[in-house]
């Protein structure tokens, strides 16, 4: 699990270990060293939580641009288990560095530029050492992780020229795994969480998992008025990805996703999995169809 020290890593990494997955939680910050974010997640927080649910979870300090490091993270994966079933990329770690909706002349060409490397190169480092590992099975998942599926990145420009970068640069990792992975039995696919109940979200809209809904009425700080938080209705837990990213690992047919780009809301659908209050929220549907064209918030057939 790259990247598993919070949001939707963290809840995939915990739903492989609900399946009784061994996750090895890969991340920067750690109960020790702290990454640029200074944040208080943790990697040994998420290989707990893996381990709680019911796999087993280990925690192992990475940073993915790091290929040396990258390299014995994986060489130690197959020292201890021989195989690697499941990649799971979902390294970003740029939140900070993005300007929204600024334009390239204006944005800060050192972040624009860092927050790619975090986006892209940490996640071709950490392919070019763990397929090899993975290809040695049939049947191995590669899984990346971006925000928003092929069609919306198709037809949408993602905030700025760096963060759409960014974004689509997974869709086409996914396809370009599958096609290398191919005679290997392998499958790669590319999915997007919806509007996620990270821990950076509910900090930003003042609220916790569970007073969330405090949200619907009130717009977080710093953001300008308008109907922006009553659309935080269609939002999911972390674990509602982790539920179809794990129902999609395990199911045997599962290359018949084979390059292909799909969502949370999908997988719940097509493998009958719910987000924590019982139901699937189709975000993205959402999205397009009532967010995007300035309707009011009603979610009504949308989870």
């Amino acid at each position: 699990m790259a990247g598993a020290t919070r949001g939707a890593g963290r809840g995939i990494a915990v739903e492989l270990g609900a399946a009784g997955a061994t996750v090895y939680c890969t991340g920067r910050t750690t109960r020790h060293q702290a990454s640029e974010y200074g944040r208080p997640e943790t990697i040994e927080d998420t290989a707990e939580l893996v381990t709680a649910a019911g796999g087993t979870g280990v925690a192992v300090s990475c940073d993915h641009l790091d290929a040396d490091t990258v390299r014995a993270v994986v060489d130690r994966i197959g020292d201890e288990h021989a195989r690697l079933d499941v990649l799971v990329n979902d390294i970003w770690g740029a939140e900070y560095l993005v300007e929204w909706d600024q334009p390239v002349w204006d944005h800060s060409l050192d972040k624009g530029l860092r927050t790619l490397r975090l986006a892209i190169d940490t996640h071709l480092i950490t392919a070019h050492h763990a397929l090899g590992l993975l290809k040695n099975r049939p049947g191995g998942l590669v899984v990346e992780v971006t925000d928003g599926t092929a069609a919306y990145n198709d037809r949408n420009y993602r905030n700025n020229v760096y963060y759409d970068l960014a974004k689509i640069a997974p869709i086409r990792l996914a396809r370009a795994w599958a096609h290398e992975l191919a005679p290997y039995g392998g499958t790669a696919v590319c999915v997007t969480p919806g509007w996620l109940r990270s821990e950076i979200m509910l900090e930003l809209f003042g609220v916790t998992e569970a007073t969330w809904r405090d949200a619907l009425v009130r717009e977080p700080p710093g953001v300008p008025d308008g109907a922006w938080s009553e659309h935080f209705a269609i939002s999911e837990t972390p674990r509602f990805v982790g539920r179809g990213i794990a129902a999609l690992a395990a199911d045997p047919d599962r290359h018949r996703w084979n390059a292909r780009s799909t969502s949370s809301g999908e997988l719940g659908r097509v493998y009958g999995r719910t987000d924590l209050d019982g139901s699937c929220p189709d975000a993205w549907r959402y999205i397009e169809e009532v967010s995007g064209p300035g309707k009011p918030a009603d979610t009504t057939g949308y989870r």
